[in-house]
This record gives structure tokens, C-alpha cells and sequence, in this order.
């Protein structure tokens, strides 16, 4: 049986994060003994409480905000009681987990970037991750356009490609129906709901999204804007600046920030189209789930999203161009039958490209190839 350590920031709601407990919860028992370490937490969430349900035995490090030092001791001693073969690092925690791994030789040792390798982290963690990959530690893309990014950032021609996938039974069967959801928050039977799930960050650009519904669906009255997530310390005061704008505009009973929901797959279910602003993207899971409940959608064309909505399953935009958003997000409110069609074919693409298999498997086959030691598909990482 393969040792596997995942070690990642924390377990909240973000995409990276959810890779790694989907990776944790589907993991072969049979070949694999998957753990992980958490930087920060716990914090009492339910994807915590779900890990744990499922046996999977994580440890919390307890990380303060910031550089913490102390963490890298607590961190080796960890992965020196495991002794995995495997290490397979997320966003900033690579460099909580490479001294350890530059002293002790661990067979396979993978890193995901889950974003554009220019955004992914600052200046520094580029420093450690190029350290890092030198040293052998393996960089896997995302989307075609994470491998290239890693190839401007770090010099590294074909990394290994894996797109992220999602459980797809999750949203394709919600717990509540469209019309009981909508009677639930308020909303008519007739009401077109634009809905956008992200953390209210820059790189989302909700302001964008904002000034868009404004430009174009906001004159007819059955249009609204739901904003279903929060911000963070990264953040700043993005929602209340959004507030501010809402108000100055006059589209309070329009807009709605509904903060973080544990109710995604019920509130996807009864949308009518799923909205993305982002400034760049890696490979958005909110898209893939929006997807798989059968939802066309519209979004500016970055990072990995035109990989995701192919064939007519959506309208994609260029970044930073309010007035294009607004269009394609008024054509699909003039246009149900459109709705229905790409939603429908959303639905098919998502069954045949995002199931949650296809990622695990693609993991557990790389890191039986390098456990056996066999680099030669990517000697130059």
C-alpha cells in the first residue's frame, strides 16, 4: 500500500481545497493509504467534520496568519511519523512541506498549481516553488493554460495535465426541488436568476459582474443577481464596497449577497443561468457544477474556462469588458429557449468530462509511476 500525505492551507470552501478532500475521499483503500495535514484549522466546518466521518485521518498545525516558522517543525515531525511515499502539496503549503522533503528523500513528490503560476502565489513562494521543482518536486497543470503558465513562470515544457473533476451526484439530485427553493428564498416562479458562487476576491472581479447586470438585465424586472459567497482576509472590503454600489444604484430588491451557502447544489438547481467575472482563472470548479446541474453559463474567457464550456453549453466574453457581459447575460434573459439548450448540454458535457473518478485515477496512476521511479515522461521538471 501507497502512503499519501496531502498538505494543504486549510479545508474551507476553496477550489484547491476541495480537490484535495475529494482526492482524500475517493482515494483506492485498496493501494492507497491517503491522509493530510492542514496548515490552519480546524475551524468546525462540515468539510472537516466530513473527513473525519470518513476515517481519514488529518492532522491540524495549527498555523497563525502569515509566515509561521514554528509550523515547519510541527509539519516534519508529522511527515516524519508518517513517512509517506508520496507528498502532494496545494497552493502556498509547498513550502511548509519542502524542508522536510529537501532532507529526507520521498519517492514522489507532486505539486498542483491551482491557478495561473503568475497569481498563484507572491514573488516569494515563486522563489521556493522554482527551488522546489529544481529539487525535483512535480508541478501538475490544471488547464492548457495553467501548463502554459508554468512554462513562462518556471521554464517547465509539458507538466503533467490533469483537469479537475467534481462528484457529480452531489448537484445533479439537490435536496430540494426549484420551485421549493425558490418559495423558501422568496423568489417567484417566474423570476430569471443570475447566479455568481465565488469568494468576493479581486480575482473574481464582482464589481464587473455588477456593473454588467446594471448596463443590460436590470431594466427588466424579472431579472436578478445573486452573489452566493464572502469575503476573506485577502479580500478586503469588496462586499462593502458591492454594498455601497447596490445601494447608489438603487438594485437592492434586484442584487442579493447572500454570503457562504451550504445549500450550492439547491441554489444552482433553481438558478436559470451561473455568472463568472474573473480577472483570470485557473480551473474554476463552480463552473463544473454549475455544469452538472444543467446550467448554461456566461463568463469571461480565462485560464481554464473555455476548456470547460465547449459546444455550446454557455457564452464566453473577453475579461474586463462590461458591456460584452451584459450583452450575453441579456441574451440569455430574452432567450429561454437557449437556456434550455446549453443548460442541457451542460449536463451531457459534465457527465462525459468532470466525473470525479477520472481525476482520482489520473492522480493514482502518476503517483504509482513515480513511486516505481519511472521520470522519463517528464525529465526535464
Amino acid at each position: 500500500m501507497i502512503r499519501v500525505l496531502h498538505v494543504v492551507s486549510d479545508f474551507r470552501s476553496g477550489g484547491a481545497e476541495q480537490v484535495a478532500a475529494n482526492l482524500l475521499r475517493t482515494a483506492d483503500a485498496e493501494q492507497f493509504d491517503a491522509r493530510a495535514i492542514a496548515l490552519r484549522g480546524p475551524f468546525g466546518l462540515a468539510s472537516e467534520r466530513t473527513l473525519a466521518e470518513d476515517g481519514i485521518q488529518v492532522w491540524y498545525m495549527g498555523k497563525e496568519r502569515g509566515l509561521d516558522l514554528s509550523v515547519l517543525a510541527r509539519v516534519a515531525r508529522t511527515m516524519e511519523h508518517f513517512r509517506p511515499q508520496v507528498v502532494h502539496t496545494h497552493t502556498y503549503a509547498l513550502r511548509y512541506a519542502l524542508p522536510y522533503m529537501l532532507f529526507r528523500r520521498v519517492p514522489a513528490t507532486v505539486h498542483t498549481v491551482h491557478n495561473l503560476a503568475e497569481r498563484e502565489i507572491g514573488w516569494y513562494g515563486r522563489w521556493v516553488h522554482r527551488l522546489a521543482f529544481r529539487r525535483g518536486v512535480l508541478p501538475v497543470a490544471i488547464a492548457s493554460e495553467v501548463a502554459d503558465s508554468i512554462h513562462r513562470v518556471y521554464g517547465i515544457d509539458d507538466p503533467p495535465l490533469i483537469p479537475n473533476s467534481i462528484q457529480l451526484e452531489t448537484f445533479r439530485g439537490p435536496s430540494i426541488d426549484r420551485e421549493g427553493w425558490r418559495n423558501q428564498e422568496g423568489f417567484a416562479p417566474t423570476d430569471i436568476l443570475f447566479v455568481f458562487v465565488a469568494w468576493l476576491r479581486p480575482q473574481k472581479n464582482p464589481a464587473l459582474l455588477l456593473e454588467a447586470f446594471r448596463q443590460g438585465p436590470a431594466s427588466d424586472p424579472r431579472a436578478h443577481l445573486l452573489f452566493a459567497g464572502t469575503g476573506d482576509e485577502q479580500s478586503g472590503s469588496l462586499k462593502s464596497e458591492l454594498e455601497r454600489q447596490i445601494g447608489a444604484w438603487g438594485l437592492q430588491e434586484r442584487v442579493h449577497l447572500l454570503g457562504l451557502r451550504s445549500d450550492v447544489p439547491e441554489l444552482l438547481n433553481a438558478a436559470d443561468v451561473f455568472v463568472l467575472s474573473s480577472d483570470y482563472e485557473g480551473n474554476p470548479l463552480a463552473v463544473m457544477e454549475a455544469m452538472a446541474a444543467g446550467k448554461p453559463v456566461v463568463s469571461t474567457a480565462v485560464g481554464g474556462v473555455p476548456e470547460l464550456v465547449e459546444d455550446g453549453c454557455g457564452l464566453l466574453v473577453p475579461p474586463l469588458d462590461a458591456q460584452a457581459l451584459s450583452k450575453a447575460m441579456s441574451h440569455m434573459l430574452e432567450n429561454p429557449s437557449a437556456r434550455k439548450s446549453m443548460g442541457e448540454k451542460s449536463a451531457r458535457r459534465a457527465v462525459e468530462r468532470f466525473d470525479l473518478r477520472l481525476m482520482t485515477e489520473a492522480y493514482e496512476d502518476l503517483y504509482k509511476k513515480l513511486v516505481a521511479g519511472d521520470r522519463s515522461r517528464w525529465k526535464d521538471a
